[in-house]
């Protein structure tokens, strides 16, 4: 009888601590993730050129330069800015992506990171938060691009649920992307060597990829090379989101969601490798 009542409280006792283990973990990912919005928040200039600069750069300018360039029948699209939006969104999930281990570097560089290593908070949090940031900012990112593009006469052809499958396409890349700047962040010695690394992997995907022209229009041996980007997976499942319908775009749809599983399984996995290396 006795223990009867005893494993009923055992089962009780349990489920508080788990209980408060996850709040306390998540109470760790938040304060965590609001130190990286307070630090954006301290450097207006770079939060404002972080929003504005591929909507400006890409979008505007570089859609305006080449309207007329662009063969409409090429394209397949009314104009180029509407099909140039496509990329333009995935550009920015990969800059910001491959960008979302700056500040850990950084961390790492001035000893913040391992004295925070060194208190009682689970590991995890801190790249959880650092992927909790990016993946808002980059969402936040692509509305705005998605809302100027709306100016410019371009309306997703899918509607608001379109909109919220692009979401959920760049999150997925994104996460890809920040565990592969998170794992150099933590094996890079220097942010110089960083940087170098950055800007060696971020133009060859966007060239080779469908972010500014078709496949079609490539030559041949840049467009086999295209079809082993995961970018270029991503740009033709947004595209017909926004160009032509759902009943074109969901087998890209389907398809990008496979890749990119497969593609954030093995970039999480190397990244999980180099964080415990760096970490002992």
């Amino acid at each position: 009888m006795r223990e009867a009542v005893v494993y009923p409280r055992l089962a009780l006792h349990a489920s508080r601590v788990t209980l408060h283990a996850m709040k306390d973990y998540w109470q760790e990912i938040s304060a965590l993730t609001m130190r990286w919005v307070r630090r954006l928040s301290r450097e207006k200039f770079s939060m404002l050129f972080t929003l504005v600069q591929p909507m400006l750069f890409w979008l505007i300018f570089f859609g305006n330069l080449f309207q007329r360039a662009a063969d409409t029948q090429v394209t397949q699209a009314p104009n180029y800015i509407s099909f140039l939006a496509a990329g333009v969104v995935v550009m920015t999930v990969l800059n910001n992506g491959l960008a979302g281990g700056v500040d850990l570097l950084f961390d790492k560089e001035n000893g913040f990171l391992e004295r925070l290593m060194s208190t009682p908070i689970h590991r995890s949090s801190v790249i959880l938060s650092r992927f909790l940031f990016v993946m808002t900012i980059t969402s936040l990112q692509v509305l705005v691009i998605l809302g100027v593009a709306f100016l410019f006469g371009v309306r997703p052809a899918t509607g608001l649920l379109g909109v919220a499958t692009i979401l959920v396409i760049g999150m997925l890349f994104g996460v890809g992307l920040t565990a592969i700047s998170m794992a150099m962040a933590f094996s890079v010695k220097s942010h110089g060597d960083f940087f170098s690394v950055l800007g060696f992997l971020s133009l060859p995907m966007i060239f080779l990829s469908s972010a500014l022209v078709p496949l079609a229009a490539m030559p041949g041996w840049m467009s086999v090379l295209a079809q082993f980007n995961p970018m270029t997976w991503a740009i033709d499942a947004v595209r017909p989101l926004i160009l032509s319908g759902w009943s074109e775009a969901l087998p890209h749809v389907g398809m990008v969601l496979v890749v990119l599983v497969i593609f954030d399984a093995l970039c999480l996995y190397g990244g999980a490798k180099a964080f415990r290396r760096a970490m002992g």
